[in-house]
């Protein structure tokens, strides 16, 4: 199985007509997505490449039938188009774009939750989601993701999503679902919403998580790991070497008052029984040696 996505998910692409929401939005639909659908107001009635367009998601899922979304729209109407979305009834929205304001994501990830506990946002600025072979929402390479699991895989890290997925495929070993669930401040989707769907996946063995400084997602993972996990888990925490105070790549990674750090990160992981590489490859080895013992 898969966990979010799978075959059956129907996906409009808002921003299809862009030149990044044209350009992944083909590119999923070759790999085999059921990319339905694409919204622009002023574009309504053409098509992309065959791809139909509609002024809106609501006129979009009546027509089509989808059930998920995939956002490449510009940061300021982010807020506007994952609320669309949810009011549309698309029960999983992947917000791609990056540069959101940290107020908007606080403010649509709260009124989701209160109005609509049946839509899940993943992101914003995630790489996405993939279910090898499945389903691919977003911008990750579908040839660096072998299928077949038996690991699931969930990333703050956009890069190094791809490496982690890299590094198994070469190792041969396939994966159920990789989430990309990005490392904004406000995430959709934490990494404890991606591990209990792992851990009640049969078709996932064991999880590999990766993590980075910044903010306190890991240890809170850490303690969901040891309290509520039955399946193994290997994980790398990047940023060891990062300066406290400095921001490192975007909001979500900043040390502050000796909290976040990589050291402090890795200590509760390894507490909760992950086996911690230092490295992304090591992180790999050592999902082998998981694999080995199933």
């Amino acid at each position: 199985m898969s966990i979010f996505v799978d075959e059956t998910t129907k996906v409009v692409y808002q921003g299809l007509t862009g030149g990044q929401g044209s350009f992944y939005g083909k590119l999923n639909r070759d790999y085999g997505t059921q990319v339905v659908a694409g919204t622009s107001p002023k574009k309504a009635g053409t098509d992309v490449d065959g791809i139909p367009v509609f002024a809106n998601v609501s006129d979009a899922v009546a027509a089509t039938g989808a059930n998920a979304s995939c956002i490449f729209i510009p940061a300021p109407g982010v807020r506007d188009a994952v609320i669309e979305a949810a009011e549309a009834g698309i029960e999983f929205v992947v917000c791609i774009t990056e540069g959101v304001p940290a107020h908007d994501e606080a403010w649509f990830c709260n009124r989701l939750r209160r109005d609509f506990p049946n839509t899940r946002l993943l992101g914003p600025n995630c790489p996405g989601i993939i279910s090898p072979g499945k389903c691919n929402i977003g911008i990750t390479a579908g040839h660096i993701a072998k299928a077949g699991g038996p690991v699931g895989i969930v990333s703050r890290s956009g890069t190094l999503t791809y490496q982690a997925l890299y590094e198994l495929q070469q190792k041969g070993i396939g994966v159920t679902t990789c989430v990309g669930i990005g490392g904004d401040p406000v995430p959709g989707t934490s990494f404890i919403d991606c591990l209990r769907a792992f851990e009640a996946d049969p078709e996932t063995k064991a999880v590999m998580m990766i993590g980075e400084i910044g903010g306190s997602a890991e240890e809170e993972a850490a303690d969901f790991i040891n309290s509520s996990m039955s399946k193994p888990v290997s994980s790398y925490i990047a940023g060891v070497t990062a300066p406290a105070g400095k921001k490192m790549g975007h909001a979500g990674a900043i040390v502050s008052g000796g909290k976040g750090t990589a050291k402090a990160k890795m200590e509760a992981l390894e507490a909760a029984g992950v086996k911690v590489g230092n490295n992304p490859t090591e992180a790999g080895e050592l999902m082998v040696e998981i694999v080995k013992d199933l």
